[in-house]
């Protein structure tokens, strides 16, 4: 199923996050916390003004991004979880 968010929402895949700490622990699933990184899969076309005018977005499809701890609707697409996001709750578009 495809699915296109509409104005200035994203979806994003979450990217999981190493499962051994810095010291060589293994993480057991039940003590991780939710990563708040992920990639952008599509993008709405932007915010509109007042006047109508088009405000385009920042970020595009690809993007590897930061997104506070609760920002987000968590959604399950082709059996996969997601997130459906304003582009306001994205904190930064990280770059290699």
């Amino acid at each position: 199923m495809a699915f296109k968010p509409l104005h200035d929402r994203v979806l994003v895949r979450r990217i999981e996050s190493d499962e051994k700490t810095a010291g060589g622990l293994i993480i057991p699933d039940s003590a991780k916390e939710k990563p708040s990184e992920g990639e952008i899969i599509s993008c709405g076309e932007g915010a509109r003004k007042d006047s109508g005018e088009l405000i385009p977005m920042s970020v595009k499809a690809g993007d590897r991004i930061l997104f506070g701890k609760w920002s987000g609707t968590e959604v399950t697409i082709d059996g996969e979880e997601m997130l459906i996001m304003k582009e306001s709750d994205v904190l930064g578009i990280l770059e290699d």
